[in-house]
């Protein structure tokens, strides 16, 4: 029963989904949104909300403003209107003092959680994780009717869990890791990781589809010096990768652990509820990338539309 819970509904089901981004902080969040834009034939995606982040020099409101502009720089190029789909996520990380924070992102989560629907809503969670739990902490009752895919964190072999979407918000990662709510993990190093890709791949097989292949393109490559062997993460492709296909980002179920002060997972009280859990061992780099690269291609040629779920 857990592992069910924790799968996606197999092909030919779509997969009902909301997308929980943090789309200006890097350049990997934007092939994630494009992927899932372009996997109607899979993806129900419902709505993208922009989640904040902090990088010197710039606060949170202005980390999740960002992250909302870069959206619709996206569906311009995609030709897709947002027509309501793109809700603001909090302007300001949790803490102890403070479970929630009021944001259209959150409000949005739990009206569409309540919704009478077959199975599970699925989140897919690609940054710091404040509005997942904002909504969790104002109404519990929605861990009965979503399923999380988070990419974050470590593996809990890991020396410790620190990575940035999890130490922008600690609070909120460990309220979704104590909450009910099925979760499967998806750990950055030993898994995402795998996840390569460079510019010259890049320029082959993605530069080439117009506007949104040119833009994908541009970014990797200003993102960071390129030499001669240069490869670099495209992390949060694992996310939509894993609700398209599940075997390509295989899991384990194993104990459920919870967030220690100092970052680091730890067992939860004997006496804790069990709720379904996985960790991603692996991440296939190419039937991923292949994935992408082909609705891509179809895109510009019109053979494919990208959008939300009608």
């Amino acid at each position: 029963m857990q592992h069910d819970i924790l799968t996606p509904p197999a092909a030919p089901n779509p997969v009902p989904m909301v997308l929980d981004t943090d789309t200006a902080n890097e350049i990997d969040d934007q092939f994630a949104v494009v992927h899932a834009l372009l996997s109607q034939d899979r993806l129900q995606l419902e709505a993208i909300y922009p989640t904040l982040f902090t990088r010197p020099g710039n606060t949170p409101a202005e980390g999740v403003a960002e992250s909302e502009a870069e959206i619709h720089r996206l569906l311009e190029r995609l030709r897709v209107e947002p027509g309501g789909r793109v809700l603001r996520g909090a302007d300001r990380f949790l803490a102890d003092d403070r479970p929630t924070v009021a944001n259209a992102a959150s409000d949005d989560l739990i009206r569409r959680a309540l919704e009478p629907r077959e199975g599970r809503l699925w989140v897919a969670a690609i940054g710091a994780l404040t509005n997942v739990a904002s909504a969790l902490n104002q109404a519990p009752e929605i861990a009965e009717r979503i399923c999380i895919a988070w990419l974050g964190g470590q593996a809990q072999h890991a020396v410790d869990a620190r990575e940035f979407n999890l130490y922008q918000d600690p609070v909120a990662a460990r309220a979704v890791f104590d909450s009910g709510a099925p979760l499967v993990h998806i750990p950055c190093y030993g898994a995402a990781s795998h996840l390569l890709t460079s510019t010259a791949e890049l320029d082959a097989y993605v530069r080439p589809q117009g506007t949104i292949g040119e833009y994908l393109s541009d970014i990797f490559r200003d993102h960071d010096e390129q030499y001669p062997g240069r490869s670099k993460e495209v992390w949060d492709l694992s996310a939509t990768g894993y609700l398209i296909d599940d075997d390509w980002v295989p899991t384990r179920s194993i104990a459920r652990p919870t967030l220690s002060a100092d970052m680091r997972w730890i067992a939860q009280p004997d006496d804790a509820p069990l709720a379904p859990f996985a960790e991603a061992q692996y991440v296939n780099r190419d039937p991923i990338f292949h994935d992408l690269f082909c609705k891509l291609s179809e895109f510009d040629r019109g053979e494919r539309s990208a959008g939300f779920a009608s």
